[in-house]
């Protein structure tokens, strides 16, 4: 009877995430030029160590009012920032520097979309811990007929237990701290593999409605325990990275005193995955999202050999960061927070990654411990990073 009374739920979830919803004035996509970042000399490094495991956890002593009082970076920070350094598969190691043409010193987000916005709409803020507490608002994805459905196609799983997005034909988008621990690289960086969700031919005959029993009482917010689907009908198809490109930002005497701005890395694999991917766009303020809301799917620890979509409303934002409510768990790190808006060039509702899950973050605050739930934005320098990257030149790379 439960799971007969959770339909009319799950039935809004499916409207919510495939139809396109009704708006008296549409969330619109708002394209603008970006600034150019190209590589210029690069040059050799020593080879890593491969030492110490991944964390699917970041820490922080700066919260937001901290990030939002520090100091912004100068052109030649932002060159020191953004330079990278790329880790071959072979273990071999480039430093990269970069040029930046066409920056706005002034300008540390998007002027299409901070032009637009009201002074007390972006000036209002929203304080929460960030906690799993009550009733989890996350939902376990189940049955061939969703798994392999865009959106949730695009997640995929890191070999170092993050998660991660396809943002190209062989390209993964993830968070640095998955391949990279701030000094070195981790344990499992150089044969990093990126893992596709993919159930067994069994479950081929699945209904589309393919869903855990026990998915209604956490829908619904039941008060019967969870108790995860078994994963015996899941597997995952391994592909090697070819390339793993982190910022120098993310990297410890090089990052600022913050640190967190940078931690993202573009993986590109060493064949095509032929899947869909999700495209790239600059961050709105968070007041422009539809419902003020942001989405991601991962793979969190707790719940193996699945894939765990949620959504929720963002709350306060800097610059480079967007603290955002969530319920996740480490393993979710990595994934690509994505939003869907109209685009109005293309005449259809579009969905763009706009930010990297970076995972819990711990402040001390008069002595006692918060916790935050953090993304890394896509600013319009590292969307101008990221895309070329992925394309292999800036003419592709001026509107984001």
């Amino acid at each position: 009877m439960r799971s007969r009374s959770a339909l009319p739920r799950f039935t809004s979830l499916l409207f919510l995430l495939f139809l396109p919803p009704i708006f008296s004035s549409r969330p619109q996509w708002i394209l603008q030029r970006v600034p150019v970042v190209l590589p210029q000399n690069s040059e050799p490094r020593p080879a890593p160590h491969f030492l110490s495991p991944a964390r699917l956890d970041v820490s922080s002593p700066c919260d937001p009012e901290c990030h939002k009082r520090a100091t912004q970076p100068s052109y030649w920070d932002l060159r020191r920032l953004l330079a990278y350094e790329t880790l071959h598969s072979n273990g071999q190691l480039t430093e990269t520097a970069i040029g930046i043409y066409g920056y706005q010193p002034n300008s540390t987000t998007s002027t299409a979309y901070s032009s637009r916005l009201s002074k007390k709409a972006a000036q209002s803020h929203v304080r929460r811990k960030r906690q799993i507490f009550g009733h989890d608002g996350r939902f376990s994805i189940a049955g061939q007929n969703f798994l392999l459905k865009y959106p949730f196609s695009v997640a995929v799983k890191l070999s170092t237990g993050c998660s991660g997005t396809l943002v190209g034909d062989r390209h993964v988008l993830t968070a640095a701290h998955c391949v990279h621990d701030g000094k070195n690289y981790v344990k499992g960086a150089q044969k990093l593999r990126v893992g596709f969700l993919k159930p067994k031919q069994r479950d081929a005959q699945s209904s589309s409605l393919s869903l855990p029993s026990n998915f209604t009482n956490r829908v619904e917010g039941g008060n019967a325990p969870y108790n995860p689907p078994t994963n015996d009908k899941m597997k995952f198809q391994w592909i090697r990275a070819k390339r793993t490109h982190v910022p120098k930002g993310w990297i410890k005497g090089n990052a600022n005193d913050i640190g967190m701005d940078y931690d993202y890395a573009l993986l590109e694999l060493k064949k095509p995955h032929k899947r869909r991917h999700m495209k790239l766009g600059v961050s709105p303020p968070a007041q422009r999202l539809p419902g003020k809301r942001v989405h991601f799917a991962g793979f969190d620890n707790d719940r193996p050999g699945q894939l765990v979509y949620r959504f929720c409303r963002a709350g306060e934002e800097t610059s480079d960061l967007l603290y955002q409510h969530c319920d996740a768990q480490p393993g979710a790190s990595g994934s690509g927070v994505y939003a869907r808006m109209w685009d109005g060039r293309r005449r259809r509702w579009e969905r763009k990654v706009i930010g990297v899950f970076s995972g819990h973050q711990w402040v001390e605050r008069q002595g006692a411990s918060q916790e935050f739930n953090v993304a890394v934005r896509i600013t319009p320098l590292k969307y101008a990073q990221i895309c070329y990257w992925i394309k292999g030149n800036f003419v592709d790379c001026r509107e984001g």
